[in-house]
């Protein structure tokens, strides 16, 4: 496996990969659902490089950067298993240099709602990092989870206002058994909040057969029966919604078919973990 530490190892490991390139951005702490994005990106690119970091600047202070879960041989090990053989692990100096004067991406319409609002820091950080690996690996195609909902639809943004030369492709959510969407952070879970988890899921459900099975456009109606699911299962709420799903903006009237399907999208705290999920809603079936 080729790992490269430094950016010039990296531009030297992608000036000699051959054919259609694609990036597969993550924080390490690797699991099935990073893995299905190796699968993907294979559907579309001859090679992937994938990238481990762990990115300091989308984290604020109170919050999981020291403890976030880190197990580099673990990861490679599993990335070995599914055909990858190049890997860009920077480390933070790296990647931001203490002399260097740092610079902000704002992408105004969609940072500020639902996380932006409950993480303010956050998307600045993304889409500075992501900015830098792209300008330095220069993919064809980036690969994402579907599961970071509003963050695709930024990094999305980001990319055609700025006419990055890169395709982003979003990959659909890898669920447990039970329907908890994998997360690095799933290890925080005691036992019994694990069992409580599965209501993230539920909720989204009650979401899709509310509006797909018994049509209903309100809401208020829609959110309040997610909201009643998770407060059951003792999560504390900071949003479970129904949105536009390109703009992310509230909806007056759930019109799937006016706004090409809605998407239900839901942030949670249950004990000290703060998990977040989502699900696409298509269009009544009854208006098919």
């Amino acid at each position: 496996m080729q790992i490269a530490k430094t950016i010039t190892e990296a531009r030297a490991m992608r000036s000699t990969t051959p054919g259609k390139v694609a990036l597969i951005p993550t924080m390490g702490a690797l699991h099935d659902g990073h893995l299905s994005l190796v699968a993907e990106a294979f559907n579309y690119a001859d090679e992937v490089i994938f990238y481990i970091f762990v990115n300091p600047t989308q984290f604020a202070p109170h919050e999981d950067f020291d403890s976030y879960p880190r197990n580099i041989d673990d990861d490679l090990a599993k990335l070995a298993s599914v055909g990858i053989s190049k890997v860009f692990m920077p480390t933070v100096d790296e990647i931001y240099p203490p002399e260097n004067v740092p610079f902000e991406i704002d992408v105004p319409n969609l940072n500020d709602i639902l996380e932006g609002k409950h993480r303010p820091h956050f998307f600045g950080g993304v889409c500075r990092v992501l900015t830098k690996m792209f300008n330095i690996i220069q993919p064809h195609y980036a690969i994402f989870g579907q599961k970071d909902y509003q963050q695709l639809q930024i990094i999305t943004a980001l990319v055609r206002d700025t006419n990055m030369p890169i395709n982003i492709i979003g990959a659909p959510i890898i669920r447990e058994s039970d329907g908890l969407a994998m997360s690095s952070r799933n290890v925080y879970l005691s036992e019994e909040e694990r069992t409580h988890a599965t209501a993230l899921y539920k909720a989204l459900q009650q979401a899709k057969n509310l509006i797909e099975t018994a049509g209903e456009t309100d809401p208020a109606a829609v959110e309040s029966a997610m909201h009643d699911i998770l407060s059951a299962h003792n999560f504390k709420i900071d949003y479970a919604t129904v949105r536009h799903p390109h703009t992310l903006q509230p909806l007056d009237c759930i019109e799937p078919n006016l706004t090409g399907g809605v998407v239900a999208l839901i942030a949670a705290h249950l004990g000290n973990t703060r998990l977040i999920d989502n699900m696409i809603i298509a269009s009544p079936k009854n208006d098919a």
